[in-house]
């Protein structure tokens, strides 16, 4: 039976952490190669696999040659875990080599930059997909079933929250994080696209935005703070707030209807809590133990039976939208219409 033969291209935390290990154990797909621009990262990588998974990967490590990675034979697909300013480029590059792509989150800089892969896509005959993985969960089914049945009864208020504490050194590996230009903004683009990325799912974009963004403590370019209300199609409102200057720590999705409400606290928890009138129930619903794991079968899958797949360039794009729109709308102190 066919596997779909992967390159990841790119060896830090996030490769080391979830994808890589999801590349190796992944039904219908096979780890073949590792590219980084640091070839002692790629070999690691490649050597902690090995031993820590049990398995003969036969491994390709390249170093900083992208372009020679992707003449690599056996290869079908390439997951893109770099950050966030060179997934155009990269995608652009292996779209052209033939192959398929699945590239971190957002899937780009600006709606434009995802818009540019996605034509480029379609003109190659090529999957893009992006890495919402959270559309996987079991408690997501669960909660947009709800929504779809119209458990909710009327929509009226959709919170997101999420603070912590992230000011990295100059010399630290994730500090590109914290410049607009290689991040595209601070706790917005960072965590904030998995939130938007699931409100979007469940109801659309928004039809308006109205947001403030502000480095109030740190000292680096993009925001540590931000406040949005959004308003959606049906007319509820939308308040999220992210933070990056707070010692103390929350990461919040709330859907609150005229019947019903769903309260994830902690965000990725097991458990969450359902609320029908003033009835309150604790549902156990626990993700995958390597949430990208479901996310790179489910690819596999749409590569290999031309299923759709779960969070494809269209879909993944419009996070991209949402952002420009909150961003514009800061800059302008205005309200702004998608």
């Amino acid at each position: 039976m066919k596997k779909i033969g992967w390159l990841l291209a790119g060896a830090g935390d996030i490769a080391r952490k979830r994808v890589g290990p999801a590349l190796v154990q992944a039904a219908g797909g096979k780890l073949t190669a590792i590219c980084d621009i640091n070839e002692d990262l790629a070999v690691k990588l490649g050597a902690d696999l090995d031993a820590e998974i049990g398995t003969d990967l036969g491994v390709i490590q390249v170093s900083a040659d992208f372009e020679a990675a992707l003449d690599q034979p056996g290869i079908d697909a390439v997951y893109i875990a770099t950050p966030i300013f060179l997934h155009r480029d990269m995608t652009m590059a292996a779209l052209k080599a033939g192959k398929h792509v699945l590239v971190e989150k957002p899937m780009a800089l600006s709606g434009r930059e995802a818009q540019e892969m996605n034509e480029y896509a379609d003109k190659v005959d090529r999957k893009l997909g992006a890495a919402y993985f959270r559309r996987s969960f079991s408690k997501y089914t669960y909660l947009k079933r709800m929504v779809e049945n119209g458990e909710f009864g009327d929509i009226v208020l959709v919170r997101l929250t999420y603070f912590s504490w992230f000011n990295p050194e100059p010399g630290d590996p994730k500090y590109w994080r914290v410049v607009k230009s290689k991040s595209g903004g601070g706790p917005l683009s960072d965590m904030g696209t998995h939130m938007f990325d699931l409100l979007i799912d469940l109801f659309g974009l928004p039809i308006s935005v109205y947001a403030r963004t502000e480095t109030n403590v740190h000292h680096y370019e993009v925001e540590d703070s931000a406040s949005v209300i959004m308003k959606l199609r049906n007319g509820a409102q939308v308040v999220a707030t992210f933070h990056w200057c707070s010692k103390t720590w929350s990461h919040e999705f709330e859907v609150i209807g005229t019947e019903a409400k769903i309260k994830w606290h902690p965000f990725d928890a097991p458990t969450f809590l359902k609320t029908v009138g003033r009835d309150i129930d604790e549902i156990s619903l626990p993700p995958a133990e390597n949430v990208h794991l479901p996310l790179v079968e489910a690819f596999n899958q749409t590569l290999l039976t031309g299923e759709p797949f779960m969070a494809d360039g269209l879909e993944a794009a419009k996070t991209n939208i949402l952002l420009d729109a909150i961003y514009q709308s800061s800059e302008e102190s205005r309200e702004v219409f998608l």
